[in-house]
């Protein structure tokens, strides 16, 4: 019997040739010497990179917020059953094809099935959304920043020595965020102009992010080691800070011990769902460009787990962070409002203080209760603070957290006069975490207009020029009503079109490009095919999840009414401003349709030849290479494996004629 010669790549047969005696395997190899694709330094870069985009400020701000409002440590427990089910599998798959196929989010797409190519477009217009009022938050970062470098903080006490009634009515760290840096106006409708100071630190965000991303990875590439790792050290700094802190126990027992009886709650199971997949930041298409400069050999299925694990539990530990500092907030707010009400009884009750009568936590009601006919100012008194439990209870997550909660509970740190240095480790580690995840959201933009050939400029010009785009499109978020706007772009940009972004990409590359041909490009890639937890997540617990939160989506959306909430001058506090206005109702549901509609528009263009695919699919590279008589041994072995995997009979006679 002749030589069996077996032409493989992924570890797949294409086809048998005899030739002599015994049996050679021919391994069909990626031909990448002749890609200019720019690469990363080296594998630490690459995973930096990744770790940087997927941990963001939703890992800070809005994770401790879902375990406060959901039952602590209950929540837990479905946040990482989805991790398991949902987050993971997805991540993974984007990985995957951008390290394969090497292209930005469109080409990919358009190289799987041209019909799909609506679903790259659809990624590269939320990750630009998403952009829009992300770097805001950096520049309102950045505002905080430089406010810091002075002693005492800005936002320490209230101005004026009791004059000014909507900071005595409020906190010093609230009429700070609201009047002195957002100068916010009563309502959406007020746009009430330009806040020149926004303006201005939303300009220096936008030129930071440009100078970082202007020779694209190699510029950006080399920025990650800063932004990506020097959050984590300023978090293992306020973790020994918080820990030590008097109340940091209070505030850990109520993360983590578990309150199980919100494991019934629906609700829960859905937020869990939703903060583990936006999260992970993938839909986004970043995943799939910072991939594609990766070589073809790399064992993208352990990067999955890797980096989506670091995801998670940096969540958890910012969680234990906040808690801590939170626990201490909540003793020092109750001793003071006991205090005050202690300071009230002895000046208007007679005897009190000579009886030496001591208001404390589990008695002041009952002293209210006894001395409230006494006299108005102690039937008046507000014990909204004077519950260290009540405090705890009091779910705040988001700029909220970020700018007034945690920024009065570092004005309480002792020694009082560190508390710039505390101020200015905070904001310059959430602008960190800005960075590095506003380095993945453009990359989800600029890559896949390069490498679909939209843009055939140098890579620099996009950049500057997008940069500005985004600039003057923000300047809506630098108004006096910018925080609305930015509350509106927050809750509908960058959640609903994700989650059915991802649902498509999850059936379009399981379903459509094949789990069979995906497991062979992973066993290339990775020296390994997927095990049973892949193929059963892929095929069915993931896409089954993701419906299940679209319907519980579509639901709760139907049933409520739009509101938003404000911050209100006379009183001192954010209260509820009502529906939105219709043109801002009508913003939301353009933000939540405009991306996901790029999925069926293209799909019927394309299927009515209306807007024809010129690139070259990957059947398309089978037809030009893989012609009867026509191809070389040498060039053979450098075919890839989707041009060869097709081939009929016909074409294997031409392949043998070329063997030895």
């Amino acid at each position: 019997m002749g030589d069996e010669v077996v032409i493989e790549q992924n570890g797949v047969e294409l086809s048998n040739v005899e030739t002599g005696t015994g049996k050679e395997k021919i391994v069909i190899e990626e031909d990448e010497s002749a890609d200019d694709r720019p690469a990363w330094d080296n594998k630490i870069q690459y995973l930096l990179s990744q770790i940087g985009f997927a941990v963001g400020l939703g890992n800070v701000w809005r994770f401790p917020y879902l375990c406060q409002r959901n039952g602590g440590g209950a929540f837990l427990i479905p946040y990482l059953i989805m991790l398991v089910i949902e987050g993971i599998p997805i991540f993974h798959l984007e990985l995957a094809i951008g390290q394969r196929i090497r292209k930005g989010s469109i080409d990919v797409w358009n190289q799987i099935n041209p019909l799909l190519g609506g679903v790259g477009v659809a990624m590269v217009a939320v990750s630009f959304l998403v952009a829009l009022y992300y770097n805001v938050i950096i520049g309102w970062c950045a505002f905080y920043f430089f406010n810091s470098f002075q002693a005492p903080l800005p936002w320490a006490t209230c101005p004026g020595n009791g004059t000014v009634m909507e900071c005595e009515k409020s906190s010093p760290t609230a009429y700070f965020w609201y009047r002195e840096a957002l100068d916010t106006s009563e309502s959406i409708e007020d746009g009430g102009g330009i806040n020149w100071k926004m303006m201005l630190c939303i300009f220096t965000a936008w030129l930071i992010v440009c100078v970082c991303m202007i020779k694209g990875i190699k510029s950006s590439g080399k920025a990650i080691y800063f932004t990506a790792t020097f959050p984590y050290v300023v978090l293992l700094i306020f973790f020994f800070r918080g820990v030590t802190l008097e109340g940091a126990g209070d505030g850990l027992a109520y993360l983590f011990i578990p309150r199980v009886e919100k494991l019934a709650d629906p609700i829960v199971w859905l937020e869990a769902a939703t903060q583990i997949f936006f999260s992970l930041s993938v839909a986004f298409g970043g995943l799939i460009s910072f991939s594609s400069y990766n070589p073809r050999k790399n064992n993208c299925t352990r990067d999955a787990v890797v980096v989506a694990v670091i995801n998670s539990g940096t969540s958890i530990f910012a969680s234990v962070v906040i808690f801590s500092v939170l626990g201490f907030k909540a003793l020092t707010d109750s001793r003071k409002c006991l205090q005050e009400f202690q300071d009230l009884m002895e000046d208007k009750v007679p005897g009190f203080a000579s009886n030496n009568m001591t208001v404390t936590a589990s008695n002041y009601m009952d002293l209210w209760g006894t001395y409230n006919t006494t006299d108005t100012a102690i039937r008046d008194f507000n014990f909204g603070y004077c519950s260290k439990d009540g405090n705890l209870n009091n779910a705040v997550g988001g700029t909220g957290l970020a700018f007034v909660v945690f920024t009065e509970a570092m004005n309480q740190f002792y020694p009082l006069e560190m508390g710039p240095f505390w101020s200015i480790l905070f904001f310059l580690m959430l602008a960190n975490l800005g960075l590095s995840s506003m380095f993945g959201t453009l990359e989800g933009v600029i890559t896949p207009l390069r490498d679909a050939g939209i843009w055939k400029w140098r890579k620099e010009f996009l950049v500057v020029l997008l940069c500005v785009v985004c600039f003057l499109i923000g300047l809506i978020f630098a108004q006096y009503s910018g925080s609305y706007w930015l509350d509106i772009f927050n809750d509908y940009s960058g959640t609903f079109p994700l989650l059915i972004i991802a649902f498509f990409e999850n059936i379009a590359i399981v379903y459509v490009y094949g789990l069979k041909r995906l497991s062979d490009d992973l066993e290339y890639m990775t020296g390994s095919r997927p095990n049973l937890y892949w193929k059963v997540t892929w095929l069915f617990l993931t896409p089954l999840s993701m419906l299940v939160i679209f319907g519980a989506t579509i639901y709760t959306e139907a049933t409520r009414t739009i509101t938003y909430k404000g911050w209100d001058s006379a009183l001192g506090q954010v209260v509820d401003k009502g529906p939105y206005p219709w043109w801002g109702e009508m913003m939301c549901y353009v933000l939540i349709c405009l991306p996901s509609l790029f999925i069926p528009i293209v799909f019927v263009l394309r299927l009515t030849g209306l807007m024809p695919y010129r690139g070259e699919t990957l059947k398309a590279k089978q037809a030009r290479t893989v012609q009867r008589g026509a191809i070389s041994k040498q060039n053979l072995l450098k075919m890839r494996f989707s041009d060869l995997k097709a081939h009929s009979t016909e074409d294997s006679d031409s392949v043998k004629a070329m063997l030895p």
